[in-house]
């Protein structure tokens, strides 16, 4: 009886031991990864956070940085919201603010700014603004906050005029002067490129438009600048609302503005990706 309930104590801890062990292992396994971070992007975007996840900058951040491609901008966001990416990197504050709006139980927060990227009006037919003619035909995209973000610019371009109040939410409704009698069709932003074979007049985002060889500074014929109309379309780094406070997260932006990311930044993409380090109450004023 004695050897068999000495034998039973020496199970019972050798199996305590191997719990703590285990225990333990775990909490150095989940330690490790603390500082890992997935990051969702597209096109030009996902490449940039490719080169920086490789970065020096990164590393003496003690950030270990994976990214993740979803071509689809909602779903993008959707699956931030889930937690399936950490943060993500392709939205304007527009976009940002519209999201928020369609998806109140599914809400992101903002990091920090990134850049602006300008939207362009691009043609084969007309070389300059000027030249569209009464009753031409106008590519815009076909989601909240890049139609108005496009209206805004054609607004800006003299070609319209928007209602009061003309808001993220806002589309060819809210056009209150078009003396040309434009029309809109609405497409898919992505297919923009494409498009251009066969409208006259398409908006184009540049990031689109880099993936087709196009030029946004030298290759449109009327695009974006910076100023107080605008502000909106800065990009920005966002997550789950629950992470806005999440310390690590927020050396995304540091590590963004770095000067050295920004130097690779400006010479593999021509300027076009123009940096913006703003605090977010600049959307505010």
């Amino acid at each position: 009886m004695e050897m068999r309930k000495g034998k039973s104590i020496l199970i019972t801890t050798i199996l305590a031991l191997s719990l703590i062990l285990l225990v333990g292992c775990g909490k150095s396994a989940k330690s490790a990864t603390n500082n890992t971070i997935t990051i969702g992007s597209q096109g030009s975007d996902l490449n940039i956070w490719e080169h920086i996840a490789k970065s020096s900058q990164a590393k003496k951040l003690g950030l270990t940085i994976k990214t993740k491609e979803i071509t689809d901008g909602a779903q993008l966001n959707t699956a931030t919201s889930q937690g399936e990416v950490d943060v993500n990197a392709f939205q304007s504050w527009s976009y940002y603010e519209a999201y928020n709006k369609q998806n109140p139980k599914g809400k992101l927060a903002a990091l920090g700014t990134t850049y602006l990227e300008p939207l362009g009006i691009y043609s084969k037919k007309y070389k300059s603004v000027n030249d569209i003619p009464e009753g031409t035909t106008i590519a815009i995209a076909n989601n909240p906050a890049n139609t108005s973000r496009g209206l805004i610019l054609l607004q800006a371009a003299g070609l319209i005029t928007l209602k009061k109040g003309f808001n993220a939410l806002s589309n060819t409704k809210d056009i209150a002067s078009n003396p040309k009698n434009l029309k809109f069709k609405e497409i898919d932003d992505t297919t923009g490129p494409r498009v251009l074979n066969d409208v006259p007049v398409v908006l184009i985002s540049n990031t689109v438009a880099l993936e087709s060889g196009l030029h946004v500074l030298t290759d449109s014929i009327y695009h974006e600048k910076i100023g107080q109309s605008t502000k909106d379309n800065v990009n920005i780094l966002a997550t789950a609302a629950k992470n806005k406070n999440n310390a690590n997260y927020k050396k995304l932006v540091k590590l963004y503005h770095d000067k050295k990311i920004q130097a690779y930044i400006k010479k593999k993409y021509y300027g076009t990706k123009i940096e913006v380090q703003k605090p977010l109450t600049y959307f505010d004023k």
